[in-house]
């Protein structure tokens, strides 16, 4: 009774803490100074309490064993993100500066919704839809949060397992977001961000798109002989071409990338700079990340915290949309992929994995079962000593000394804390 009753009161404390940090971080836009005073409160609570509880933690060995998927999870969500960084660069310079002025936004009925959803509701209703409640980072924090409450037996153990899961997951999904983007170029829904964030991109386009795309973008009878010939008939005569950074031998991002004569020292300063883009990226990265985030509290704590994390997942979309950062249907988009693709994933946490001890047992007492049903006693007494000697050699080979736990529990700790404080600071902005 006393064990059910401090779980539910763990449990209760994991979504009071969720709960707190969101409404302690909006107060940055209701009362800043009161903002100052209690954010450094909360953060510190929240970090004693994690370190408090950390000698007590009896699950390190399961820790271990998930550190090398963690390890490797992030090592894929690094090239995830550099290859999606290559891309919206590359994207946003295709078409060319004057591309983006000239071109106009699509048709978008979920903003047209939201405009008449402005003309007919409490004005109070339309300031909570418009109010910043809550950005990236703090979908990060909550995951972050979940995965630390490990600790306080909110939720089943490896917190590095459900961490590995979430961030292969968001790897995946940002690979196959990059894919989809760069497949099909569509317009901003924002036409004067390439202006303002990309004044040194060309403002002619790709040699590519001046023979492929151009001669034929607003010409329905080019369009249809294009299509009769199967092949770019129209003479452009002499080509525009670029600058040709000398980046040694990542030279050939160049031809992507399209760098000016001013910011051609570095390709990888070059991909900092690209941001979100300016174009719409198919599908939202923001809502990826809350979904995945809203998945994950959802599986491995549930209670009524995890229908008030969707709720937050979806006054994030429905801002998104009005503020013009995406379409619809990259909202739309995003949510389901976010859905199946944390699903499909779930073989990646361990704790839903077998271990071989485990496998190793189960055959074990199919044998002795078997024997004992054909009352084979020596059989039996075989399986028994068996069993014994295989357990013997499994203790003594998993023995891990208490120095190796210690540093290695240390380790996890204060590497785990830096990794949040960077992905905060990176993504601070929302």
């Amino acid at each position: 009774m006393m064990r059910r009753l401090s779980a539910q009161m763990s449990g209760a404390g994991l979504g009071i803490a969720a709960i707190s940090y969101v409404a302690v971080d909006y107060m940055r836009y209701v009362s800043p100074a009161w903002h100052s005073r209690l954010q450094p409160v909360l953060w510190s609570a929240l970090i004693l309490a994690v370190l408090t509880r950390v000698p007590f933690y009896k699950h390190w060995s399961k820790e271990l064993r998930a550190a090398l998927p963690f390890l490797a999870s992030v090592v894929f969500l690094l090239g995830a993100l550099l290859f999606e960084a290559l891309c919206v660069r590359s994207v946003t310079a295709v078409l060319g500066l004057d591309w983006h002025r000239e071109t106009s936004p699509l048709p978008d009925t979920g903003q047209w919704f939201l405009l008449a959803l402005n003309e007919s509701l409490p004005e109070t209703i339309v300031s909570i839809l418009r109010a910043h409640i809550i950005t990236l980072h703090h979908f990060l924090m909550l995951f972050v949060m979940l995965a630390f409450s490990v600790a306080f037996d909110s939720v089943k153990p490896p917190g590095l397992g459900l961490g590995a899961r979430y961030i292969f997951t968001m790897g995946l999904g940002r690979l196959l977001r990059a894919i989809t983007f760069i497949s099909t170029i569509l317009p901003s829904a924002r036409p004067w961000c390439a202006s303002a964030r990309f004044k040194n991109v060309p403002s002619h386009p790709h040699q590519w798109a001046q023979k492929y795309y151009t001669p034929y973008a607003k010409d329905p009878s080019a369009i249809r002989q294009l299509l009769h010939w199967d092949t770019a008939y129209a003479d452009q005569g002499n080509y525009i071409g670029d600058y040709r950074a000398d980046w040694g031998a990542m030279s050939f991002l160049s031809e992507f990338l399209r760098p000016s004569y001013s910011e051609g020292s570095s390709w990888f300063a070059l991909l900092k700079k690209a941001g979100g883009g300016c174009n719409d990226l198919l599908y939202s990265g923001h809502m990826l990340v809350a979904v995945l985030t809203a998945m994950a509290w959802t599986e491995a704590y549930g209670g009524f915290s995890s229908a008030m994390i969707w709720l937050l997942v979806a006054h994030s979309a429905q801002r998104e949309i009005r503020e013009r950062h995406h379409y619809t249907v990259d909202c739309v988009v995003a949510i389901y992929v976010g859905v199946l693709l944390w699903k499909m994933t779930g073989f990646v946490w361990s704790d839903k994995r077998k271990t071989k001890q485990a496998e190793k047992l189960e055959k074990i007492q199919k044998r002795l079962v078997h024997a004992a049903k054909d009352s084979d006693m020596e059989a039996v007494r075989r399986i028994v000593e068996e069993m014994e000697a295989s357990l013997g050699e499994e203790k003594q080979s998993g023995v891990v000394s208490k120095r190796t736990m210690t540093v290695f529990a240390c380790a996890t700790v204060f590497t785990t804390l830096g990794i949040v404080v960077i992905a905060l600071t990176l993504t601070s902005d929302g």
